[in-house]
């Protein structure tokens, strides 16, 4: 299997499939690069070069005791990038891969980028503080802790109800897909998915907006129970000047698959746009 390796030693797994201009994806929490599958299937057979990693701790990454911090998680996608010579590349970021691809466009600039999306992202800032009063309240963020030192895999299961919108529509997603979603969290380690809690919630993003000089697109669910639309992909889009944002009404936080079509229609209009 194809793999890079990070400057602390990290083993980073990735796909790679098709050929076209690149289009990078960096997974949410707690995946990994098998949640992009749709996506990926769709844009390969459409004339793309498609790039997925699993991040470090998940999938079928390494997983180190430490390092799981924006920064880094930025330095070991540059490594595939560097690593494939990728240039052109289109970085789309999926929840807390948002800041994935805030943080690499921060850190490393855009010599090998020419657009982003952002969907669901928890860009440019998650958590309540005294300067954003939108943000979601630290208590959760303690809840999720807690719950993933109780009972990792019950934990995971549940929220797959508010991840793919079930507890709002039934139909959203079948009993097959939230066991698939919970055997790829399950691979990842506990030590890297409760770290992650911290960083995807704590880290502010909003410095990074700064350096999305490149067209940018936003994508998000007006009923995402995780990433709160007002928190995050709003203020994203009003940060990043002549971003494009994308309301999709009535979409849960998972809206890559319970809206797939939709936003494979949107992702393909961007990048030929």
């Amino acid at each position: 299997m194809p793999y890079v390796t990070a400057s602390d030693g990290t083993e980073i797994y990735y796909k790679d499939w098709g050929k076209g201009p690149a289009v990078f994806f960096s997974h949410g929490w707690p995946l990994s690069a098998d949640m992009w599958e749709y996506q990926m299937m769709f844009l390969a057979t459409n004339g793309f070069r498609v790039i997925a990693h699993d991040r470090r701790g998940f999938g079928r990454s390494g997983q180190p005791w430490d390092g799981y911090d924006y920064d880094t998680f930025a330095d070991d996608i540059a490594a595939i990038l560097d690593t494939l010579d990728v240039t052109d590349v289109t970085l789309v970021g999926f929840s807390m891969g948002g800041g994935d691809v805030a943080r690499y466009i921060a850190k490393h600039g855009t010599a090998r980028v020419k657009k982003a999306v952002l969907t669901a992202a928890v860009t440019p800032y998650f958590i309540k503080s005294d300067d954003h009063q939108n943000g979601v309240d630290k208590s959760v963020f303690d809840w999720i802790r807690e719950g993933l030192l109780k009972d990792r895999a019950a934990f995971i299961d549940n929220f797959g109800e508010l991840f793919y919108g079930t507890n709002h529509n039934p139909d959203a997603a079948s009993k097959s897909v939230l066991a698939q979603t919970l055997q790829i969290a399950l691979a990842g380690s506990i030590k890297a998915t409760f770290d992650c809690v911290g960083a995807f919630s704590e880290t502010d993003f909003r410095p990074d907006m700064k350096a999305f000089t490149i067209p940018t697109l936003v994508v998000h669910g007006d009923d995402d129970q995780v990433v709160p639309l007002e928190a995050t992909g709003r203020l994203a889009h009003e940060l990043i000047p002549g971003s494009e944002l994308k309301v999709y009404p009535g979409a849960p936080h998972a809206l890559v698959f319970t809206h797939k079509d939709q936003f494979n229609a949107d992702l393909l209009a961007f990048l030929k746009a």
